[in-house]
């Protein structure tokens, strides 16, 4: 067996498994689950529809690079989204069977092995960036997002000797669990530091389109990389998904695009990886991103949400509104393990301790203290969910 495989952290939904283990939870409580980022709202129809016309298409393997449709349409979307310049749909995209395996399999493709290849990434993190990291052959070095830095990685603490070690850099922007957006001048900052030390920024952006002021959508890596002068978008590569912009988690829809030379090198490995999206499936992703009014439509009933349950949490339960995404990120009363188990115990309500979401550095664990809520449920259960959060406290 490969011994990377003993690297790898247990993932957080086990770690919860174990600390509910012993717990039975409230039977007079309806289950209510802000645990998992699976979005809940429904699929567009026309999405469904456009399945379902095309089933016929299963009688033929599709190509790893996508059709040329898809290709087109991810391009037209990039463009207007991130007023790009030109986004050549033959070399600079690549469509995807949703960004968790295009993260995880983008590391084996671009690290070259090596004692001291690093990866850099920030914490708390999506752990496939860790298993990536770890399963190419690289060592994972964390950048905390605390409280003080408004919950971004705190570059400026990272050395040059670690600059000069790294191959890869992750950032989430919006990120996960915070919500932070990274400003257009710290994108443009990481670029500089990636044609100075060599190394490429693989920008997980799966959060981008839900956002709290439709005049203020988060900026990305294409775009700061075009406002450089860095058209041809060299040392950058960006994630995209219809999981959380159209409420399609199960189709397995994505993208990567930017640097043509990396993407190239990127296909070749996916030709004997295997992960081509089904055609029917991208049929229906070429209706989803050709279109924004669902998308519109979708923000508006996050901001319903967000209103509705931070006014329910007021001071019991301080929140800040995140710039993006659709998590929040409190601390709690209490130790955040203690505070899901006795959520579930007394109130059947899930929740994420911050704990399983980040590593122990010199600096502490920065998702201690914390937990994530994925508003993802119906306005009602989340409102629900809330009351209950309010409830617990005052038992506390």
């Amino acid at each position: 067996m490969n011994p990377q495989l003993e690297l790898l952290h247990p993932y957080p939904f086990e770690k919860l498994s174990e600390l509910f283990a012993d717990i039975t939870p409230s039977a007079t409580h309806s289950p209510v689950a802000l645990s998992i980022g699976e979005p809940r709202h429904p699929a567009p129809q026309f999405v469904l529809d456009t399945l379902a016309k095309n089933l016929d298409k299963l009688s033929h393997y599709p190509a790893s690079r996508g059709t040329a449709a898809l290709r087109e349409a991810i391009a037209h979307w990039l463009q207007r989204r991130f007023a790009l310049g030109g986004v050549d749909p033959e070399s600079q995209v690549l469509p995807v069977s949703g960004t968790r395996e295009a993260l995880f399999a983008f590391a084996q493709a671009v690290i070259t092995p090596a004692s001291d290849a690093t990866v850099l990434c920030p914490n708390p993190f999506y752990q496939i960036y860790e298993g990536a990291a770890l399963l190419a052959g690289a060592r994972p070095e964390f950048i905390n997002c605390t409280e003080q830095t408004r919950f971004l990685p705190d570059f400026d603490q990272i050395s040059t000797g670690q600059w000069q070690r790294c191959q890869l850099l992750y950032i989430c922007s919006p990120g996960n669990p915070s919500g932070a957006v990274l400003p257009l001048a710290t994108l443009q900052k990481l670029i500089q530091l990636a044609h100075q030390h060599d190394f490429i920024i693989a920008s997980d952006e799966c959060y981008s389109e839900i956002y709290f002021d439709e005049t203020l959508p988060p900026p990305g890596l294409l775009q700061a990389s075009t406002t450089m002068g860095n058209a041809g978008f060299e040392r950058c590569v960006v994630f995209h998904s219809l999981s959380k912009r159209s409420n399609l988690p199960g189709l397995r829809s994505g993208f990567v695009a930017g640097d043509a030379r990396v993407l190239k090198q990127f296909l070749r490995y996916r030709t004997y990886h295997g992960c081509a999206m089904p055609l029917h499936h991208q049929l229906a992703s070429v209706a989803a991103w050709d279109d924004e009014q669902h998308v519109v439509d979708n923000r508006r009933r996050y901001r319903e949400k967000f209103s509705a349950v931070r006014q329910i949490l007021g001071q019991a339960l301080p929140t800040q509104l995140p710039d993006a995404g659709f998590y929040l990120w409190p601390a709690t009363p209490v130790p955040d393990t203690d505070f899901a188990r006795a959520l579930l115990e007394d109130y059947n309500l899930t929740v994420l301790p911050g704990r399983y979401l980040a590593r122990d550095t010199a600096g502490g664990n920065p998702g201690e203290g914390r937990i994530r809520m994925a508003l993802v449920a119906d306005q009602a259960d989340c409102v629900e969910a809330a009351q209950r959060l309010v409830d617990c406290i005052g038992r506390l």
